[in-house]
């Protein structure tokens, strides 16, 4: 609930107030960060990396069908749930990285994806087994957004977004609302992560499509170089550093 401008000024802490007088200079995205700081409670660093990141330029600008499948007032609310791009400059991956790679550091940094995700996610598995049709299939990531009552799909997928993922999210998503959804759950989402999300496809992708869906852009700021990579020394190289001319290992 928005707070009245005397209520917001003193409900956000004085640094928080420093802060944002010496980074953000445009009244509009000031007013912006300290709403978001008191709704999902921001401490002073994680509104510093908010503002770096850019966040309210992000917010709701996924590509989605919400307008045609979910009614207006929830689906204003899902489509600023959602961000476009989602920034992981808290992973280091070479280039030429595999999804599945992707999926595990991202889980490992599990506190740090919830964060720029946002309020609500709650993580509930990776490779999320279902069994269909004597079949097997796996999500990538599942997720229970606490706030909209609703199951979350991720599907992560490296390079440029492809139409047929469209349709592989609308399968999981009729699956999970199948098996999955709670009575009084809403509607399963589903979010396609790519590294690069066409907008004129992502549009006529998303047209056929019966489940609610999102594609955005994933960046990775932090991404480390193949160049880069092959030039870092072996295990081997700095074992061999590490020991005396004559072969012997050094006495600590």
């Amino acid at each position: 609930m928005a707070l009245f401008p005397t209520e917001l000024l003193l409900a956000v802490p004085w640094g928080h107030h420093a802060e944002l007088m010496a980074k953000v200079k445009d009244s509009g995205h000031r007013h912006w960060h300290m709403q978001a700081a008191v709704q999902h409670g921001w401490s002073r660093s994680v509104l510093l990396a908010q503002i770096e990141s850019a966040a309210h330029r992000r917010v709701g600008r996924s590509t989605t069908n919400f307008a045609s499948r979910l009614p207006p007032p929830d689906s204003d609310l899902v489509q600023q749930t959602l961000k476009d791009p989602y920034i992981f400059d808290f992973l280091t991956l070479a280039d030429g990285f595999q999804e599945r790679e992707l999926e595990t550091a991202l889980v490992a940094h599990l506190e740090k994806f919830l964060l720029e995700l946002g309020q609500g996610f709650a993580f509930v598995g990776r490779q999320y087994h279902l069994d269909l049709g004597g079949q097997d299939f796996y999500i990538d990531l599942l997720f229970y957004h606490l706030k909209l009552r609703c199951f979350v799909v991720i599907d992560l997928k490296r390079g440029d977004f492809k139409p047929e993922y469209a349709g592989k999210m609308n399968f999981y998503c009729n699956v999970v609302d199948d098996h999955l959804r709670h009575p009084g759950d809403a509607a399963t989402i589903g979010l396609i992560l790519c590294q690069k999300a066409n907008r004129v496809l992502a549009e006529y992708a998303l047209r056929g499509m019966d489940k609610p869906i999102g594609i955005s852009a994933f960046e990775l700021t932090r991404a480390l170089p193949t160049d880069l990579q092959s030039s870092l020394p072996s295990i081997e190289a700095i074992e061999q550093a590490l020991t005396d001319p004559d072969g012997s290992t050094p006495m600590p």
